[in-house]
């Protein structure tokens, strides 16, 4: 029983990769199961945390609410930018490991230490200096700016540790190990809720069968919702890159030394494979800061709705990010092996799974709308706004899977700018000006009609591109 159990494995069935033995359709649908549950699981960690988040700092009231709402995009594009400085290093490792090249793997991996440490001090002082002005510059309300540039600011200079965090888990991914980051993603929200309990609110006694119990708490309010969440994060990363140093079977630098300095053949693939993804990153986070813009002046109660609603929407689509992280791997390490027709299946098992799952997702989204915003904020109007713009997204869910899943299949080929290209089209050609023209008629509701076509026709897309594309005629990797 436990040989076969043993060869059913994830490592057993990414050896066959690489060891360019066949697998069957059962096999591979095992492979893309075991790889994608532990990212779901980590991806959906990820969003309970800010779920958590939300649902303590919404019992603040509405504007502690709207003051992280208000940044929340500004966040987001500084997230996208070391993701994309994390994949255009883990990639090539991918592709090392498919090859069986593991001492190449392990020398990426340590020039990717140097490359985005740099790279992440840059971004920590750029967002230290604007924190102060950003909140003016996103419209908010004057009642919302301290609270907000305060926030923001804690994330900044915390950027290098989440940087790290990010690193070690795309590699450990990378490598077919889904586990790891997924276990310690959990950690992370765990040490998220007790340091929010902690830190966000004051101390008060409490009665438990009779007895008195006075909890210390700082009482920082939005301040203490930033720094539990970098303070978790930085723990988080510590673990992280110990597993991946000490103890990964394929990436353990401790045990074999080797130069950190950065060799421009290394750098040069990183940059290919990494800038198309943050300027699109960037042109993306833009526009949704422009959306921003553009739901502020409708108020605080719109603010909060929005933010809360992405943030419940998140529950729908971090399965498809799990598994889209999946299709990275597998198609990294397939590109490899130089199984150009493993590549093509796991593109098409992946993304018509993704597209299953968000779609059960998207109806549930509709069912249970209103009791997951409730969890998040105690104010009515938030609540019933919120739930209305959220089912609305939920008829886009299943196209939004296609470009979610697609797109981490190119990336695991190395194939980003034509796909970062589409992002930019779609959501600046078709979701801003559609925003900008529903919104003075209806308001928020208007915003989130404009996000639902633009996803479904960004899947189109995508899915265009992975049926009739010449990426199958081309490969990135060039010793």
């Amino acid at each position: 029983m436990r040989t076969r159990l043993k060869e059913h494995s994830t490592d057993t069935l990414l050896a066959m990769i690489r060891d360019g033995k066949p697998m069957s359709l059962k096999q591979q649908l095992r492979l893309t199961a075991l790889l994608s549950f532990p990212a779901i699981v980590a991806q959906l960690s990820s969003i309970a945390m800010q779920y958590i988040d939300a649902s303590m700092v919404g019992s603040l009231g509405a504007n502690a609410s709207a003051s992280i709402g208000l940044v929340s995009t500004t966040t987001w594009l500084f997230w996208g930018l070391l993701s994309a400085a994390a994949t255009g290093f883990s990639v090539q490792v991918a592709h090392l490991i498919g090859s069986g090249d593991f001492e190449k793997a392990r020398g990426v991996l340590r020039q990717s230490f140097t490359a985005v440490v740099l790279f992440s001090c840059l971004l920590a002082a750029s967002g230290a200096a604007i924190s102060g002005h950003l909140p003016t510059w996103l419209g908010g309300h004057t009642d919302i700016h301290r609270e907000a540039s305060r926030y923001f600011l804690i994330f900044a200079l915390f950027l290098p540790a989440l940087q790290i965090n990010f690193l070690a888990g795309a590699m450990l991914r990378c490598a077919g190990n889904m586990k790891v980051p997924s276990m310690l993603n959990v950690l992370m929200c765990v040490l998220d809720v007790i340091l929010n309990f902690l830190l966000i609110f004051p101390s008060r006694t409490i009665s438990i069968a009779g007895i008195d119990i006075t909890i210390w708490g700082a009482g920082l309010e939005v301040e203490g919702a930033a720094l539990a969440t970098v303070l978790a994060e930085s723990i988080t990363a510590c673990l992280m890159v110990y597993y991946l140093c000490f103890k990964s079977k394929m990436l353990n630098i401790a045990a074999h030394r080797g130069s950190f300095a950065l060799k421009l053949s290394t750098l040069r693939k990183a940059v290919r494979i990494g800038l198309p993804m943050g300027l699109e990153h960037a042109a993306i986070c833009g526009a949704q800061i422009m959306v921003t813009v553009i739901v502020a002046p409708l108020g605080i109660v719109a603010i909060a709705a929005n933010a809360f609603a992405i943030i419940a929407e998140s529950l729908c689509y971090m399965p498809g990010y799990g598994i889209s992280e999946a299709a990275t791997t597998l198609a990294g390490q397939s590109l490899g092996a130089g199984r150009m027709n493993l590549v093509k299946r796991f593109g098409n098992i992946t993304v018509t799974s993704g597209m299953a799952v968000m779609g059960l997702m998207g109806v549930a989204l509709y069912i249970f709308a209103t009791p997951i915003i409730s969890v998040m904020s105690p104010v009515e109007e938030i609540r019933t706004l919120g739930a209305e713009i959220l089912r609305i997204e939920a008829w886009a869910e299943p196209m939004f899977a296609a470009a979610i899943v697609a797109y981490g299949f190119f990336v695991g080929i190395g194939r980003t700018i034509i796909p970062s290209a589409l992002n930019l089209i779609s959501i600046w050609g078709v979701r801003l000006t559609l925003a900008a023209l529903l919104a003075p008629q209806l308001g928020l509701r208007g915003v989130w009609m404009a996000m639902c076509i633009e996803l479904c026709f960004r899947g189109f897309l995508f899915l265009m591109l992975l049926w009739k594309g010449k990426w199958k005629r081309q490969t990135l990797i060039k010793e």
